[in-house]
């Protein structure tokens, strides 16, 4: 099932999203289901919007939005976590802090929710007085069934479902400050979409891979099999020290092929168009204001 948040002439609300890529309006069909989606996923309300999905009609006119549009907490990412793209990070000099190319553990870092915009918003580069906006896409977790201290064997289990996010970052910010949190949690700086693909859907272990392409040209291609810490480590790690939480959203990491990476940098500029494509989640595609 892929889930989406959408919004019409009857307001914002959950629905899902057809073969087709239409928008069924699961309200329509039970409007006894959560109208946000981190109530759905708190409230364990998954079999009653399957439920809902086999009589649901299509929301004409539904425009989505971001599956979870303002997220509870911070969003928690993980920095150079394909190899191929720990190596042309640390070439690229942009990384003040690193003391090793490949990471000896997960590097973590926050997304504040004033960055989520959805599907077709425009990423705001303008907030960016260095000019030096780059693009990251990468597959992110929801997590279903909160918790601390959960076990890698234990950790898909704690999975809602997966969705994914551009972590858009202004690499001069990212550099200057050391910590990441300001290059990478401008307002805007997070489009997420356009649906959260179910954990029975995606398989266990995800069978997901994605792609990203900056006006038509593929710059990254990875799967989710090349993170160098899986799944289930960045879920341990977490939790060992912060409680995770219904709907809480963990982005695993990004491939080689951003804009740091090239010689000269290929950022993205006023009128570009960044495509990521996950097979089985949808298509999140942003132009750059």
């Amino acid at each position: 099932m892929r889930l989406v948040t959408f919004r019409d002439g009857k307001g914002t609300r959950i629905g899902a999203l057809d073969d087709a890529g239409k928008v069924l309006d699961l309200l329509a069909v039970d409007a006894a289901l959560p109208r946000d989606m981190l109530a759905l996923i708190a409230g364990d309300a998954l079999a009653a919007a399957r439920a809902a999905e086999v009589r649901a009609p299509v929301a004409e006119g539904a425009t989505i939005l971001a599956p979870i549009p303002r997220p509870a907490k911070n969003i928690f990412c993980v920095g150079k976590n394909y190899h191929e793209h720990a190596k042309e990070f640390a070439s690229s000099g942009f990384d003040a802090t690193a003391k090793e190319v490949v990471p000896e553990a997960p590097v973590v870092f926050s997304k504040p929710p004033t960055s989520v915009i959805g599907p077709h918003d425009p990423i705001p580069s303008f907030l960016d007085s260095s000019n030096s906006t780059d693009y990251e896409g990468e597959i992110a977790v929801v997590i279903g069934r909160g918790g601390r201290s959960i076990s890698e064997a234990e950790a898909y289990a704690h999975i809602f479902g997966y969705t994914i996010i551009n972590d858009v970052t202004a690499r001069t910010l990212q550099h200057k400050h050391r910590q990441w949190i300001l290059g990478k949690g401008i307002d805007g700086y997070c489009p997420m979409g356009p649906a959260i693909v179910t954990a029975d859907a995606a398989g266990m272990p995800p069978r997901l891979s994605i792609s990203t392409w900056v006006n038509g040209e593929l710059r990254q291609r990875a799967s989710i099999d090349d993170l160098i810490f899986g799944i289930p480590t960045l879920i341990a790690t977490i939790s060992a020290a912060i409680t995770l939480e219904p709907g809480d959203i963990i982005a695993t990491g990004t491939p080689a092929g951003v804009g740091i990476g090239f010689a000269p940098p290929k950022f993205l500029k006023p009128g570009d168009k960044v495509r990521i494509e996950v097979p089985g989640i949808g298509v999140l595609e942003n132009p750059v204001a």
